[in-house]
């Protein structure tokens, strides 16, 4: 017995369900500057595990760097979907790439008393995240031309080594 190619209404549902995980639900369809609510997104979701899992600063990084690697398949699918180039309301990308801004600093987190320092660090990495994944600059546009979801989350990858050396440098 041969596989049955899936019906109209079930690849509705996962395309739905697919658009639904690479725009963060609403976040990327509803709101204005969505790159900015994924960013802050990633950000919150990374100070709410330092701040309240108990679990080490790396192993949340390892996590979020194993979702940026989930997120390429996904940014695929997304830009098939919705027969665009990096579209976006897509920001799955935005999400997973902001907290890796702290590897080089993921130490120093362990040693921040309070959440207000915490919360201070964590908006400085958000903010040079934001520049440099807007501006693209030191070739960080070029990573965009890599295919499909390669090029959609490497190019915010990039954004965030650039941001992660600026803070590891200035703290």
């Amino acid at each position: 017995m041969t596989d049955a190619p899936p019906s109209a209404s079930q690849d509705s549902g996962s395309n739905r369900l697919l658009l639904g995980i690479a725009t963060l639900g609403p976040l990327g369809t509803c709101c204005p500057a969505p790159g900015t609510f994924g960013s802050l997104a990633g950000a919150l979701a990374f100070l709410a595990l330092l701040e309240w899992s108990y679990l080490p600063p790396s192993y949340i990084l390892w996590g979020f760097t194993l979702l940026a690697l989930l997120a390429i398949p996904i940014c695929s699918a997304a830009e098939r979907i919705l027969c665009k180039r990096d579209p976006g309301e897509v920001i799955i990308d935005e999400f997973v790439a902001m907290p890796l801004v702290f590897w080089g600093i993921s130490n120093d987190l362990t040693t921040l008393e309070g959440t207000l320092e915490k919360l201070t660090l964590t908006m400085a990495g958000f903010v040079l995240f934001r520049i440099f994944d807007i501006w693209k600059p030191l070739g960080i546009n070029r990573l965009q031309v890599l295919p499909k979801g390669i090029g959609v989350v490497v190019d915010d990858l990039g954004a965030a080594f650039a941001a992660g050396l600026c803070l590891w440098i200035f703290s």
